[in-house]
């Protein structure tokens, strides 16, 4: 073993290197893994369940998602809104209820002190022959209200810090798309329909294929590598290379004859193929507790 080894567990000082490796072994710090292909959806799997879609619809940004898990999804943030809206109005209830016996403690600390104050008038004649060391009845009210306000003992509940909830905001009962973040309607939700490659020698099923679908217009063969778009105005998917040579040109749909815009033609968003150039992210870190060394 050479003197500078990094297997060298020899040395008085705890070396980036041995910190690094206890990191990683013990789960501490930064963790990073690069994402192999296997980690990455299809093109023409749901965002949500990460499967192949039966009844695929796309948002005006291009994510797909299958119709049953999209409408299972909004119904989730609708049920969840009004549990959360519930909430809140308890909560608001509440405070409303304490904001009323606040005033009411409030107006009655004013009455006892206008009675106190009312009570402590000296009515009797001046004496100029007794003592005028004794305190008074106006400063022994104030005496024992002082007195009372000290405790003795830092330990007793009503002077230990109390743990307020935490305030509830008003909840937001719009559910938003989990990919691009923007606002989910049922109305802005594209059908779609990806065209099968007819093989007849091929018995396999549509899961376990690998060439499942191909182009509406130039039958190329749809893959994560390739990218695509889909028509609005027929819901057919195509490859980018047929928009810009073939449909950009005139700008009608090749399999209905219908007048496109730029809008009616949507960028798919596809998974990722395991490269780096593909544009993707494929690093995916996870921030946990730094390892601290004495």
């Amino acid at each position: 073993m050479t003197r500078h080894g990094k297997n060298s567990t020899a040395g008085t000082v705890f070396t980036y290197h041995e910190r690094q490796k206890a990191s990683s072994a013990g789960g501490y710090g930064l963790q990073e893994k690069r994402l192999g292909k296997d980690s990455l959806k299809d093109f023409d799997c749901c965002c949500l369940t990460l499967q192949p879609c039966r009844e695929p619809v796309v948002t005006p940004e291009g994510y797909l998602y299958d119709k049953e898990s999209i409408l299972e999804y909004i119904l989730h943030v609708k049920k969840d809104y009004a549990r959360q809206m519930k909430e809140y109005e308890k909560q608001k209830n509440k405070e409303q209820a304490e904001k009323e016996e606040l005033g009411a403690a409030e107006y009655e600390s004013k009455v006892d002190k206008f009675v106190s104050k009312e009570r402590s008038i000296v009515s009797e004649p001046h004496n100029p022959f007794k003592n005028n060391d004794q305190p008074g009845p106006s400063r022994q009210v104030k005496t024992a209200a002082t007195n009372a306000k000290i405790l003795p003992s830092f330990w007793i509940p009503s002077l230990t810090p109390a743990a307020s909830k935490t305030l509830l905001k008003k909840p937001d009962k719009t559910a938003y798309c989990l990919m691009s973040g923007q606002p989910l309607k049922l109305s802005n939700l594209i059908p779609i329909q990806f065209t099968l490659v007819k093989d007849p020698d091929d018995k396999k099923s549509l899961i376990a294929k690998e060439a499942r679908y191909m182009c509406a217009v130039t039958h190329d063969i749809l893959s994560n590598a390739v990218p695509c778009a889909v028509l609005k105005t027929s819901g057919n998917v195509v490859t980018m290379e047929c928009v810009e040579k073939l449909i950009k040109k005139d700008m009608i749909d090749p399999t209905n004859g219908k007048r496109l815009t730029d809008k009616d033609i949507i960028p798919l968003q596809r998974g990722g193929t395991g490269f780096a150039s593909s544009g993707n992210k494929l690093n995916a870190k996870l921030a946990k507790a730094a390892m601290a060394v004495a």
